[in-house]
């Protein structure tokens, strides 16, 4: 009856590498001093009565390496562009120059670095917690498994490979955590 348990590690690990891509996205909102198209992806606009994506009412440009520009599409919409990106929390301060919004993205100073450092650490462990949410999620299906007659040693041998996996995320999370703290500290 149980020889033909097969856990969907296929599942658990496409749901484990969704995390480890939310992680990316979440770092690459965080601002390094560094000029970045990807730093505007979170700041929504007030557009057309709905709250819409930046980069789906204006092209995001980075002519520089500390100037983002967003040519607004709409004339009517650059006063509502400006202000999305001013309530953000970004902490840039956008200077208008016809439907073009320059973005100079300023030095960060020791202080605005420490504090980066630890959200970048936040969003690294709410990584993790999903990962663990996973793993614990297969444990079950692996426990209803062996309530329905499961080998001990199948169950021993389901439970290392979930494991296995789960550390191997974890593992891929401090890296990327180290080095984007590294990138932010980085003078």
């Amino acid at each position: 009856m149980s020889d033909d348990f097969m856990l969907d590690t296929d599942d658990l690990q496409r749901r484990m590498d969704g995390a480890i891509a939310s992680l990316r996205t979440e770092f690459a909102s965080l601002r390094t001093g560094r000029a970045s198209a990807s730093m505007l992806e979170p700041v929504m606009v007030d557009a057309y009565g709905t709250k819409t994506p930046i980069n789906q009412v204006g092209t995001v440009n980075v002519p520089e390496p500390r100037m983002v520009t967003v040519n607004v599409w709409d004339k009517g919409l650059v006063g509502k562009v400006e202000k999305a990106i001013r309530e953000s929390g970004l902490g840039i301060n956008p200077q208008l120059n016809g439907t073009i919004i320059m973005l100079p993205i300023p030095e960060l100073n020791e202080e605005r670095r420490t504090q980066l450092t630890k959200v970048a650490g936040q969003y690294s462990e709410h990584a993790r917690v999903s990962i663990r949410n996973i793993r614990r999620d297969g444990m079950d299906q692996i426990k209803k498994a062996k309530a329905d007659g499961m080998s001990e040693d199948d169950q021993k041998v389901w439970e290392s490979e979930v494991q296995d996996m789960t550390n191997k995320y974890i593992a891929m999370i401090d890296e990327q955590l180290e080095t984007k703290q590294a990138e932010i500290m980085q003078v």
